[in-house]
């Protein structure tokens, strides 16, 4: 797919040793700071997809070949258990000479919002710029010793997450100081098919929702990025000269639980693959008062409110038949959790709510399920605590309108509220085509 200013190549694989991942994510998780349950891994001996950084060595080093790198990552940017830093920080015909870490910082410890500040790389000895503090993208000074600017960070395929914006400002970085910006590409944990969800309108614009796309978009970080390249979507950027590396075996059909990679938190509060998969609905709890289970080692895969009765709202819920899923009475108590979640929403109190049960990952829409699942907790609250639930900022640009919480309020069915999205998917289906990289 020849597009103006665009690369894509492809080719085949290169083992890698995996000292520098193993000693990151030690780094990044220490268990006596962040003590978790035993994830499982989807992690095979003969991963069935090669991502973009592993593909970088073979045919596409020629894109850094003697070349000045800066590297916007995190820890999630590993390929055949070595990180993109330490396989070209050990290349001689390359120089990394600057890093950038986005939300949660290049070791993902922060906690969701907290500012990061720059420092100097511990590993490496390089300097590593935070583009989640004072500055959002790199600046001239930044990249003034830099040939050449790589993006690689895992994503989770939702709108409302930051790495995407990140992804998007640095390249209106790179064409102002006339680099070229390379992306790394990496699989859509949840997969290149399903969409769902209202494109976010333009007043509702933020770093959880800087791009008009519907919630779930079925697309690869790389796919991506050609379209907010060849969209506009930032000032300028028609004119880079961008770059992406894409995969070797992915296909469009495919969840996370398919591609024989580890699962390693792209950030702290996505602790396995299976949260991913429910992340797009549950999150908009953000949105609310009640709790989406920050605060507790399984957010995002449950949720509540001091005001529910746990054991009604998981019998209405499996009364609707998601599919998918099922939902189990739970009560939990949000507590500090240092490198996961400080301080969260309800901390100390009782929250009774629903543990999400993924049976049927490839079925379940995340985006529909959100919907059943904020309207049964909407309609159990008090009426006098139903007229504060919808946060009057944080809910819109979650759902990307004000319509969403307003049918809710209205008692409009679930089943309504989900068809009303349909245009938005159908148009988003067709303006993506043209950037899909994957059959």
């Amino acid at each position: 797919m020849p597009l103006p200013n665009h690369s894509v190549t492809s080719v085949f694989r290169l083992p890698l040793s995996a000292s520098f991942a193993v000693l990151l994510v030690i780094l990044s998780c220490s268990p006596e700071d962040v003590p978790r349950k035993d994830h499982a891994s989807s992690e095979s001996a003969t991963p069935v997809v090669q991502v973009g950084a592993g593909r970088l060595l073979t045919d596409y080093f020629h894109l850094v070949d003697g070349k000045r790198v800066g590297i916007i990552t995190n820890h999630s940017a590993v390929a055949g258990g070595e990180h993109i830093v330490d396989l070209l920080h050990a290349n001689p015909s390359v120089s990394v000479t600057a890093l950038f870490g986005p939300e949660h910082g290049i070791r993902g410890t922060a906690d969701a919002g907290e500012a990061v500040e720059d420092a100097i790389d511990e590993q490496t000895g390089i300097p590593a710029y935070s583009l989640y503090g004072q500055n959002r993208r790199p600046t001239p000074e930044m990249l003034s010793e830099v040939d050449v600017l790589l993006f690689d960070i895992q994503d989770v395929g939702t709108r409302f997450y930051t790495y995407p914006a990140t992804m998007g400002r640095a390249m209106r970085s790179a064409v102002e100081a006339g680099i070229p910006y390379i992306v790394l590409d990496r699989p859509n944990p949840i997969g290149g098919q399903r969409i769902e969800g209202h494109i976010r309108k333009d007043e509702f614009v933020s770093g959880i929702g800087l791009y008009p796309t519907p919630i779930t978009h079925g697309m690869t970080v790389g796919e991506l990025a050609l379209m907010i390249h060849d969209q506009g979507w930032h000032d300028g950027i028609e004119e880079l000269e961008l770059h992406i590396v894409p995969m070797e075996g992915w296909t469009r059909d495919m969840l996370w639980f398919d591609t024989g990679l580890a699962w390693i938190p792209p950030s702290p509060n996505i602790p396995d693959a299976g949260t991913a998969v429910v992340y797009p609905g549950t999150c908009f709890f953000e949105g609310t008062p009640a709790s989406e289970g920050r605060g507790t080692y399984e957010p995002f895969l449950q949720v509540g409110s001091p005001f529910a009765d746990e054991e009604v709202a998981a019998e209405r819920l499996n009364e609707r038949q998601l599919p998918g899923l099922r939902f189990h009475p739970v009560t939990f108590e949000p507590v500090s959790i240092p490198g996961m979640s400080r301080h969260p929403k309800l901390e100390g109190e009782t929250v009774r709510g629903v543990k999400l049960e993924v049976t049927d990952a490839p079925a379940v829409a995340p985006v529909a399920a959100g919907i059943h699942l904020l309207q049964v907790f909407y309609d159990l609250l008090p009426e006098e605590r139903k007229e504060e639930f919808f946060h009057p900022r944080g809910m819109p640009v979650r759902a990307g309108n004000t319509m969403v919480a307003q049918m809710i309020r209205d008692g409009v069915p679930a089943e309504e509220i989900i068809s009303s999205w349909q245009d938005d998917v159908e148009t988003f289906g067709k303006m993506r085509r043209p950037y899909l990289l994957y059959e």
